[in-house]
């Protein structure tokens, strides 16, 4: 599952229709252009509570995901903790991805820093 993930993160960057990085993905949701927001688990605790109530007021479905390291290299770029997916057919089918590895695995897919 994390493979195919990280192709879609892929794909979508390539497409354009990801921003990554905090200050681009704040202004992705505060502009509701992100479709979905992706987390790391290793995000920092107040980034992680900046997202969750940004994404919750603007009812923005919200995701985490692997690592900053790994999510980075998804993309092309440095470490990144925060990323939106600005394109409605990519986050469903990234939603889908991850929900399902989610559900097989047990885990809560809305919060997994806890």
């Amino acid at each position: 599952m994390q493979d195919r993930v990280l192709s879609m993160l892929g794909l979508a960057e390539k497409a354009g229709k990801i921003v990554s990085g905090g200050f681009s993905t704040e202004e992705a949701v505060r502009k509701r252009q992100a479709k979905l927001v992706i987390l790391a688990g290793d995000a920092q605790k107040n980034t992680v509570k900046s997202f969750e109530d940004k994404c919750k007021y603007s009812r923005i479905p919200l995701r985490y995901y692997s690592t900053k390291e790994i999510l980075g290299h998804a993309v092309g770029r440095e470490d990144r903790s925060c990323m939106a997916v600005t394109d409605n057919g990519f986050a469903a089918v990234i939603m889908k991805l991850l929900d399902s590895g989610n559900e097989e695995r047990g885990c809560n897919v809305e919060n997994q820093n806890q």
